[in-house]
């Protein structure tokens, strides 16, 4: 949706107020708005070309610059858009958008979200955890860290994601104990408030106790997941989270 725009009031107000209206309200407030006939990235594409065409490359083309960034275009697209008008705004003219565009496009693209947080950790995220996918909404990703005397594995879950339900029994010994090493989650047993999870934080689940965790609903997470040995040992896996009870956690 269209920010409503108040430069024109902000800025001419008094000197001239209806320069001032027909910018904030017509411009803006009617032209701008009317995305369902196009777009605001189509519209910023549009207005940049004009001015750069114009030789405009002042304080507003930097606006409407910095408005074509919050309105999705791209580094790699803007330099694409001010290549190609360069051959027929002039090349000149090319050079000073780029030196501005370059100001508002200062920083890299965003790294990929699982790069990122690989990066963030020296555990790798390992592979799709496909065997375990149906007691899972969302993705998840398990690397085996040590399968012989003590098993530990590192996973992970994307934003949104966490495990069914589940109770872990044994004859004696057993339970699990979560590290958690990376990004944002919860854990929670039944009938007890959700526990936030950080990087540090240690959980010692007993055997017996219902209980879930995973990611926040805006960060990946990861943990290690020690499997404390045990006679008999087995997870009885349960129903989902609902998302009621999962959409109260922040």
């Amino acid at each position: 949706m269209a920010v409503k725009q108040t430069a024109g009031r902000d800025t001419l107000g008094e000197f001239a107020p209806k320069f001032a209206q027909l910018n904030d309200d017509v411009l803006f407030g009617e032209v701008w708005s009317r995305e369902q006939a196009l777009s605001l990235r189509d519209r910023s594409l549009v207005t940049i070309t004009c001015l750069m065409a114009q030789g405009l490359v002042d304080s507003s083309f930097q606006y409407h610059l910095m408005t074509a960034k919050q309105n999705g275009i791209t580094r790699t697209e803007i330099a694409e858009i001010l290549t190609h008008a360069a051959f027929y705004a002039g090349w000149p003219k090319a050079w000073a958008a780029f030196r501005m565009a370059k100001d508002v496009w200062a920083e890299p693209e965003a790294v990929n979200a699982k790069e990122e947080h690989q990066r963030s950790m020296i555990f790798p995220i390992g592979q799709p955890n496909d065997a375990f996918a149906k007691f899972f909404v969302g993705q998840s990703y398990l690397a085996p860290l040590s399968t012989s005397q003590v098993g530990i594995f590192n996973v992970t879950f994307e934003p949104g994601c966490r495990n069914n339900w589940h109770i872990h029994h044994a004859k004696s010994g057993g339970g699990q104990i979560l590290i958690c090493i990376s990004g944002r989650g919860y854990y929670q047993e039944w009938g007890k408030e959700a526990q936030e999870l950080h990087p540090g934080d240690v959980v010692n689940i007993p055997v017996g106790v219902k209980h879930w965790h995973g990611a926040a609903c805006d960060s990946w997470f990861s943990h290690l997941a020690l499997e404390v040995p045990a006679v008999e040992g087995s997870n009885e896996w349960l129903e989902a989270v609902d998302e009621e009870t999962y959409s109260k956690l922040k």
